[in-house]
């Protein structure tokens, strides 16, 4: 009969087992964090530094960059290291800490990406109303809610693991801890549990999706009675933001509602959500707005963060 001893300690597989493609891959890797983060550094810097920060718009895509950050030092890290070792070991407090933080920032992530949406959507509906709406003070609120709705989700992923006995084997078969890698290992039937979390996260995140997508179908479909040159400045604004939403939001839901089956191939999709996405939106949100390459020149060249004109 196997005992029901917890282990203390996991093994992270990680992406590759071929050691030459693993030294390739921590540099690229390396260089992928390094421009994350001082990618969104300049977002963030630029937006707190210059007249921008007053607008909801760039309020909200400040802390889009904050959570890139988190999120992305909550896996990237812990993935370089271990592309450079033998032996990939994560304690399991370290590991259930990984999975909280992974989720916190990811989902705090997507209700900023849904309150982003929401913006727009009064900004090009109701511009008479706009600034009414989105008070500094109803910005702060919609931040807090998608700060305590994310940390309710984390906490009830957290609490789901806690509670399973894990007895060996001990192999991760991941590059960081998730919620269904974990379910996998675990010294009991977690059947109810698949289907709980797919029938949660998974139609949560289908729905986010589809509620963002019709969003912009409205906001899209207003824009053709305004002016060519108002037309021409809220496509620019909402083609960045359509472009981030996808590049987040389809791995996310093909990982969290999947068939039992096909788990085991999410490490390659979760690429997509914990490095690319977040490699890739501040370039995205840059390079397609006049008002931030306009904010970057002010900030970056004319020294205003030093204080000098």
């Amino acid at each position: 009969v196997m005992e029901y001893e917890n282990v203390t300690e996991f093994i992270l597989l990680g992406l590759f087992s071929d050691e030459d493609v693993k030294a390739i891959c921590s540099v690229l890797f390396s260089l992928c964090y390094l421009a994350i983060l001082s990618g969104n550094l300049v977002m963030l810097l630029t937006i707190r530094g210059s007249h921008l920060h007053k607008q909801p718009m760039y309020f909200f895509l400040s802390y889009l960059s904050l959570m890139d950050m988190g999120f992305t030092s909550t896996v990237a890290p812990k993935l370089i290291i271990d592309l450079l070792t033998r032996w990939n070991t994560i304690s399991y407090n370290g590991c259930i800490a990984q999975m909280f933080y992974a989720h916190f920032f990811g989902a705090t992530e997507i209700f900023i990406l849904v309150v982003m949406a929401y913006d727009r959507y009064v900004a090009i509906c109701r511009p008479l109303h706009y600034m009414a709406i989105m008070s500094r003070q109803m910005c702060y609120v919609l931040l807090m809610a998608s700060v305590v709705g994310a940390f309710l989700h984390s906490f009830m992923q957290v609490l789901i693991i806690i509670d399973l006995p894990f007895c060996g084997p001990s192999q991760i078969d991941h590059y960081f801890c998730d919620i269904f890698p974990l379910l996998k290992l675990a010294c009991t039937d977690t059947r109810h549990l698949f289907i709980t979390i797919i029938t949660t996260t998974g139609v949560l995140s289908i729905l986010t999706f589809v509620a963002l997508v019709i969003s912009y179908i409205i906001i899209l479909s207003t824009l053709r009675a305004g002016s060519s040159q108002g037309r021409r400045k809220a496509l620019s604004t909402c083609g960045s933001h359509i472009t981030v939403v996808f590049l987040f939001f389809l791995p996310l839901i093909f990982t969290y509602a999947p068939t039992a089956d096909s788990i085991s191939d999410d490490k390659v999709l979760a690429l997509f959500y914990t490095v690319i996405a977040p490699l890739f939106n501040p370039l995205i949100y840059a390079l397609r707005n006049t008002d931030m390459k306009k904010a970057m020149r002010k900030v970056w060249c004319g020294d205003q963060l030093f204080g000098r004109n």
